[in-house]
């Protein structure tokens, strides 16, 4: 495997928002775990955000706002972001280009949450970033990982200290005492990522786990 000038890493991020769109306030929360490498094993870590009221749109993007920042406190980083929100994984990859080249305007109306679309476009900047969908809610642990993070930030509002030990070995445990997961190979997945990234293989828009 080529050597990567940067370490890389794979953060799999997901967000939630309790009652998304009623008129009431609606907490929200985000999450994500971020792996990297080593030595010969796969480091793991978690964070997690809140927010009082806000919606999922919000959070997707706080969510992938506070990964990069976070990991920009560290250094700069090959990283790949996977996601279920197509509203953050098509507007960075597709809808942002247009934006930035057109002054940050849309062709008809306002950008919805334009702060936050430039705070994620500067983060961004300072990592090398690909970002990538994978459907949610289907079976792929680490999603449902992420996903469990981000409905637990939003029910306690509660933020991480940054960037924490991840619980992910002992939730697959307990999973696969339920029967769920019994064949996965949580190291495998991240290596598979490392290695296309490492070898500058651009991940298509959509992946499977």
């Amino acid at each position: 495997m080529p050597a990567s000038p940067e370490p890389i890493a794979v953060l799999h991020l997901d967000e939630s928002c309790l009652g998304n769109g009623q008129a009431r306030p609606s907490p929200g929360g985000a999450g994500g775990l971020i792996e990297t490498r080593q030595g010969s094993t796969v480091s793991r870590h978690d964070f997690f955000i809140h927010a009082p009221d806000t919606t999922n749109n919000r959070m997707a993007l706080s969510g992938a706002i506070a990964a990069l920042q976070l990991l920009g406190g560290i250094g700069r980083h090959s990283m790949l972001i996977v996601s279920d929100s197509e509203y953050l994984i098509k507007g960075i990859r597709e809808w942002v280009p247009g934006w930035i080249s057109r002054g940050w305007q849309r062709k008809a109306g306002p950008i919805e949450n334009l702060a936050l679309w430039q705070t994620l476009v500067r983060s961004a900047q300072k990592h090398d970033v690909q970002w990538t969908w994978v459907r949610g809610h289907v079976g792929h642990a680490k999603n449902e990982y992420a996903n469990d993070l981000a409905v637990a930030a939003a029910n306690r509002q509660e933020t991480s200290e940054g960037i924490v030990e991840s619980g992910f070995p002992a939730w697959l445990a307990g999973k696969r005492v339920k029967g769920q997961y019994a064949g996965y190979d949580a190291d495998a997945t991240f290596t598979a990522f490392e290695h296309r990234l490492a070898a500058g293989e651009k991940i298509p828009l959509a992946e499977g786990r």
